[in-house]
């Protein structure tokens, strides 16, 4: 009922129940009683239905705030999932952590397998030649011809990269190393095939500064060729891992000069001799430079060695000066950078262990002048990779080193010397996938002293490395 019309039916009733009550007291008395019970009953209805009406706006609102809340929780379930993707699709960083040091862990494992013919002898068992490709090690004379298979896997390689924030600063470090260099083993290829670790490289860099084993200064590594072999072409190259101090300044985006000292070692032979000796005498370090320019399509490096080599023999001493210089570069054929060119052409006189794994000396010592003799040297080495498809590529190169020995030193005295080395290898590397390489290469090499005596090799390789 309708508050209006409940109001305005109750002095109607009122009259007629006055006017009842003039003709029976009886019937108005239990009227009036009636009229009391309805009043009750509709105080008590109007009471429900308030509170019903309270119940229903209470559920309302409720409903609303849950509808809030539940937009609410949409939106920011919707900001979270963009944040997530945002990160997702973000370049996660490498390695881990220590402290405020990253920590990345690399390098790779490598099995070689050779099938070598030598045209004049045979190569010692486990010895540095039957490993990889070494001109000096190549048979020379009137040996019989011999063909041996190796296979090894001490060419594999672990690096940690460390690199730490010091506020404006940053101080890295690399420790690089393999078990192919190692002087000795700790089985041998009857049973365990167990080898040595050996350190490569391990230096620290401070902004422009280098302390540590790295590659010579004056060596660009970049003309290193694609290659199953160890260095691909050894007579050829500058090749050498050293400690050393190095300053590396920017003369424009493109352009750094790189100014170093060096750890000096001499490697002279005695007149009579080619056995190389490492002396231990010498007083100075070698000071190297290389000027290096990177640009979109092309590397080139011009490379700078001053050096003393001092030999010291029971009180008596001799030194001569050793120099050089080296020019190198690479040249990109496409812009993938995935086919290119690379070359490196070298000059010196006494540098040899800088150059072909010291191929030659870099002095002679004659006693009867107490003298060092000069050794000159010239060394190219050039390569072309072609890439045939994304996962195929194909490598020509080719390696050349001669020797000129001083005029004052008699032609009996350095004749079992070595005078000239060559090779020329073709490879095919396949990866199917991004972090394999299958690849077969076949070497031909050759090596003359300089009373003539010559020996060739020639090897077959196949190689299959795991990067990480």
């Amino acid at each position: 009922m309708k508050q209006g019309t409940r109001v305005r039916k109750r002095p109607m009733l009122a009259a007629l129940l006055a006017a009842t009550a003039l003709i029976s007291p009886q019937a108005a008395s239990a009227q009036t009683a009636r009229e009391t019970e309805l009043e009750a009953r509709l105080n008590r209805i109007e009471s429900e239905m308030a509170a019903l009406r309270a119940d229903l706006a209470a559920t309302r609102d409720q409903q609303a705030r849950t509808s809030a809340l539940a937009d609410a929780a949409a939106a920011k379930s919707d900001a979270t999932a963009t944040k997530v993707a945002a990160i997702e699709s973000k370049p996660q960083p490498e390695g881990m952590r220590s402290g405020a040091t990253t920590i990345k862990i690399g390098g790779y494992i490598k099995l070689l397998a050779a099938n070598s013919t030598y045209s004049d002898g045979e190569v010692a068992t486990n010895s540095l030649g039957r490993d990889f490709y070494l001109p000096q090690a190549i048979p020379v004379g009137t040996g019989p011809s011999s063909t041996v298979q190796d296979f090894t896997a001490k060419q594999s390689r672990f690096w940690l990269n460390l690199s730490t924030e010091l506020g404006k600063h940053t101080l890295k470090g690399y420790v690089e190393v393999d078990f192919q260099t190692s002087p000795g083993t700790q089985g041998s290829q009857r049973t365990t095939n167990g080898y040595n670790l050996a350190l490569r490289r391990a230096y620290m860099q401070l902004d422009r500064w280098t302390f540590g084993q790295d590659w010579t200064t004056f060596q660009y590594t970049g003309a290193l060729p694609e290659s199953t072999d160890y260095v691909g072409g050894s007579e050829g190259t500058v090749f050498v891992r050293q400690p050393l101090i190095r300053y590396s300044a920017p003369l424009s985006k493109e352009l750094t000069l790189n100014l170093a000292i060096e750890n000096p070692e001499g490697a002279s032979a005695n007149a009579g001799s080619p056995t190389l000796i490492e002396n231990g005498d010498d007083r100075v370090p070698d000071f190297a430079a290389r000027l290096a320019y990177t640009g979109k399509r092309t590397e080139l490096s011009l490379g700078g060695l001053l050096r003393k080599v001092r030999v010291a023999n029971g009180g008596v001493a001799a030194d001569t000066t050793g120099y050089g210089a080296s020019a190198a570069g690479k040249l990109f054929l496409n812009g993938a950078k995935t086919s290119d060119v690379r070359f490196m052409v070298t000059y010196g006189r006494n540098i040899s262990r800088y150059v072909g794994l010291n191929f030659a000396p870099d002095a002679v010592y004659v006693a009867a002048t107490n003298r060092l003799e000069d050794v000159d040297v010239f060394a190219a080495i050039g390569a072309v990779r072609f890439a045939l498809t994304p996962q195929l590529r194909l490598n020509v190169m080719g390696s050349y080193q001669s020797v000129d020995y001083s005029s004052n030193l008699a032609a009996a005295s350095i004749a079992s010397f070595n005078q000239r080395a060559w090779s020329g290898a073709v490879n095919l590397f396949y990866s199917p996938a991004k972090n394999v390489d299958l690849g077969i290469e076949y070497r031909h090499g050759e090596r003359r002293l300089v009373n003539g005596l010559d020996g060739t090799i020639n090897r077959i390789e196949f190689a299959a490395k795991y990067g990480f």
